[in-house]
């Protein structure tokens, strides 16, 4: 079915599963989202009281139950997806990060602060480094055996993915290729980002079908330098404009006049900085909108299996403008609908195009792991 955008089709090009067209005469996406916030409310609420009454303890499996919904409301061609992670999994995987990861590094902390004072400033420095590359090496790690969990947990036709590499490896990849896109002042972390996506994708599979990731990260370098210039041309456009202000400043030659013009440049001060962090945060999703499309784009798996990725920047700035309104009408409480409002932006967006051969796809042999995302939940570096 080459060229069927959204769906999945046959030899004849018909969806597989019966599938209805769209209303434009097209076939329909082979991902659909079919639930609703009013169906999400009571998971979302009873989530936020159990985990305030036992004290955050709760939100491991408050995950799970969202997930399990979400899941269970994503269909795939005529199959809904199905998650059958634990809350327990998330926990136990917590803790271990805690007692094997989060202790060390405290108590290291010490150990750095008391070397310093007993004058070993070199020793110490060298135990800094080497926690900070630790840590480093860790959220590589934590990506890639987040993303292997997840597929390890989600089922299709009673079929899952994961992946027979522990992500080691990956974890020293991620190093060295941010370490390179760095030092070069920057310039080359779209290629760390495009590379390590392909890599990450590359060790998983679902079924018997293994990912595969070709992309190029050379068709997201514009956008990547109006995002790497922008501080420079906003600052350049802020002392301009403040430059004109104090020479109006010196113009006035009444005394609230000046006054007035004082008030003026503070204002514009102040206007300025809050208009630098959104105006770079919005060249950051220009890029970053064009970046899932080419990754996500250049995804395969098996022979004939590809994927996309339609939202464009303008769907982005709709889903995070809608997330800050959300949050500040309800004082906060819209947090909890953020993730049922990401997971179904990410389902009505991805596309897959090809042929699907269930006698192919048959249970992967995959290992199983046993712990959650206690790496990724240290870090922070999750969503959903």
């Amino acid at each position: 079915m080459d060229g069927m955008a959204g769906g999945f089709g046959g030899d004849g090009g018909a969806p597989s599963g019966g599938d209805p067209a769209n209303a434009d005469g097209g076939p329909a996406s082979a991902f659909v989202f079919e639930g609703t916030w009013r169906e999400f409310a009571p998971i979302a609420f009873t989530n936020l009281l159990l985990t305030i009454v036992t004290l955050g303890i709760y939100r491991f499996w408050a995950t799970t139950r969202e997930r399990q919904y979400l899941w269970s409301r994503s269909r795939f061609i005529d199959e809904h997806l199905e998650w059958t992670g634990l809350g327990k999994e998330l926990f136990f995987g917590f803790l271990m990060v805690a007692v094997l990861f989060g202790i060390p590094v405290l108590v290291l902390q010490f150990v750095v602060e008391a070397l310093m004072i007993q004058g070993y400033p070199g020793l110490g420095a060298a135990l800094m480094v080497a926690m900070v590359l630790t840590i480093f090496y860790l959220s590589g790690v934590a990506r890639y055996r987040a993303l292997r969990y997840r597929l390890g947990r989600t089922h299709w036709r009673g079929i899952r993915g994961g992946s027979y590499d522990p992500g080691f490896r990956y974890g020293l990849s991620y190093m060295w290729k941010y370490a390179v896109g760095y030092l070069a002042m920057g310039l080359m972390v779209p290629w760390a980002m495009v590379s390590l996506w392909n890599e990450r994708w590359g060790h998983m599979s679902f079924g018997q079908l293994r990912f595969s990731g070709q992309a190029d990260f050379s068709p997201v370098m514009k956008r990547y330098l109006l995002f790497y210039l922008a501080p420079l041309i906003l600052l350049i456009v802020g002392f301009l404009a403040i430059g004109a202000v104090a020479l109006g400043i010196g113009a006035a030659g009444e005394f609230d006049r000046k006054e007035l013009a004082w008030g003026a440049l503070g204002g514009l001060i102040a206007i300025g900085f809050v208009a630098f962090y959104l105006l770079w945060g919005l060249a950051y999703l220009f890029f970053y909108a064009k970046y899932l499309r080419v990754v996500i784009g250049e995804m395969r798996l098996g022979d004939d299996i590809s994927f996309g990725f339609s939202a464009t920047t303008k769907d982005w700035f709709r889903l995070i403008l809608g997330d800050v309104g959300l949050v500040l009408v309800t004082l906060g409480v819209g947090w909890i609908f953020l993730s049922y409002r990401h997971w179904k932006f990410f389902i009505t967006y991805v596309e897959a195009y090809g042929v699907i051969d269930p006698d192919a796809l048959m249970q992967s042999d995959t290992p199983m792991a046993k712990h959650g995302e206690g790496l990724l939940d240290a870090f922070d570096m999750g969503a959903i």
